[in-house]
């Protein structure tokens, strides 16, 4: 901690985290510039399939997770893509990733991911209140969607991860569902339905550039550039290099998503983190409506009733953070939609492919880095990053300040990898 009040503050990510971090700070009476080299609404957080989940805390490195991966690589219709020549690229990562798929660690992950999550839908209002973002906030109820009871039963580990956390659920099944979901193929017969604290941003673009106009109206700076490089002196005081200048600050803020790895190993900080490529397609002009927000368990996709459109979003891909979309997982997305709603029809189809920030530990990285004078991190939440993100930047913010933290950041510190190096 190093700032207070008239402090200045520089925050590098104008997604979710990156913004509601600098809304905060500047709430807490700092002067705060928020920089990325895109326009604000381009990322991942505007991407996202939108939903905001508190019961999103599963990891994915469930035991036995090397042989469905395998599965489902061979599989046409997804949900898992690799491109191939990029796996020797990866491979380092993928190793250390792998090792955490033990019960004992899904344990640990699901704990430590439940505070994180917890009270979204709350902490998005609290953010957002008083902006034009608050509007685009939708509460709703959040259904995994399955086949029948003996699919549900197929997935009683994470289930019971769910219920040890204190988050439950109800039960839809056979003709109920139908009551519940007009629109959804009647194959399917069994939901898993969440109601409380879950919702989505109804249009995720513009919900970001609400919050980031809001900032500069309450008196924030936003800054359209790339960010290069830290350094660091002999004392430990970081800087920001982008074209032709050094950025200095009291406090520094990396919230750069996918691309916070590359950053911080200019200055020697070590974040083992893969982009996990994210895909979703827009149907728009649908002839159907959802009444909820719904997560198809066989696909893992979630389906979202935006307005004017449906959004499918998911699938993971892994092929680094350079090349461009692939068709397949474009093509397995449109396909999904057309299985799922029957009676579906739409006038036009778009297409988007985006980098979700993956650690090796499924945990996000918030904290100070050791050794670095003023730099706080705030990247890897993977798939949770728009749940999460008001609270993270809340966390963030009460660290920088010298404000008692809402919960402990233990979990999440920059130091664990290097510590499990040296274990």
């Amino acid at each position: 901690m190093t700032g207070g009040a008239g402090a200045t503050s520089v925050v590098v990510g104008a997604g979710i985290v990156g913004v509601a971090a600098a809304i905060n700070l500047l709430r807490a009476g700092q002067s705060v510039t928020l920089i990325d080299r895109q326009v604000p609404g381009e990322g991942c957080s505007a991407g996202s399939g939108g939903i905001l989940v508190s019961s999103s805390i599963v990891p994915v490195t469930l035991p036995g997770l090397v042989w469905k991966a395998v599965r489902m690589l061979v599989r046409p219709d997804g949900p898992l893509y690799l491109r191939w020549r990029y796996l020797p690229s990866m491979a380092p990562w993928l190793v250390r990733y792998l090792s955490h798929c033990r019960t004992s660690e899904a344990h640990r992950i699901a704990a430590a991911l439940t505070p994180l999550v917890a009270d979204s839908l709350d902490e998005h209002r609290h953010l957002a209140k008083g902006t034009a973002a608050e509007r685009l906030i939708r509460e709703t109820a959040y259904a995994f969607v399955y086949r029948n009871r003996e699919a549900f039963a197929a997935d009683t580990f994470a289930w019971r991860l769910r219920e040890e956390n204190g988050i439950n659920w109800r039960v839809v099944e056979g003709g109920a569902v139908a009551e519940f979901e007009p629109a959804l193929n009647a194959a399917y017969r069994y939901l898993a339905v969440f109601d409380g604290q879950h919702g989505f941003i109804d249009d995720p673009a513009s919900y970001i550039r609400g919050l980031v106009n809001a900032f500069v109206a309450e008196g924030g700076c936003f800054r359209q550039l790339e960010i290069k490089a830290l350094t660091r002196d002999a004392s430990g005081r970081v800087a920001l290099c982008a074209e032709g200048q050094n950025i200095h600050a009291d406090d520094i803020v990396i919230a750069a998503g996918a691309w916070s790895g590359r950053l911080l190993a200019t200055i020697g900080v070590g974040i083992p983190m893969e982009s996990e490529r994210g895909y979703h397609v827009e149907l728009l002009g649908p002839s159907v409506k959802l009444n909820n927000a719904l997560m198809i368990a066989d696909a893992k996709c979630v389906v979202t009733p935006m307005s004017g459109r449906l959004r499918l979003a998911g699938l993971v891909e892994f092929g680094g953070l350079e090349a461009g979309p692939s068709e397949a997982p474009i093509r397995t997305l449109a396909a999904l939609a057309g299985r799922m709603f029957p009676r579906l029809t739409f006038e036009r189809q778009t297409a988007w492919m985006g980098h979700r920030p993956a650690t090796v530990d499924s945990l996000p990285v918030i904290g100070a880095v050791p050794g670095c004078v003023g730099l706080t991190v705030a990247t890897g939440h993977h798939h949770i990053g728009l749940t999460s993100g008001p609270r993270t930047g809340r966390l963030v913010a009460d660290l920088i300040i010298g404000r008692q933290s809402q919960l402990p950041l233990l979990p999440y510190r920059v130091s664990r990898f290097a510590d499990a190096r040296a274990s």
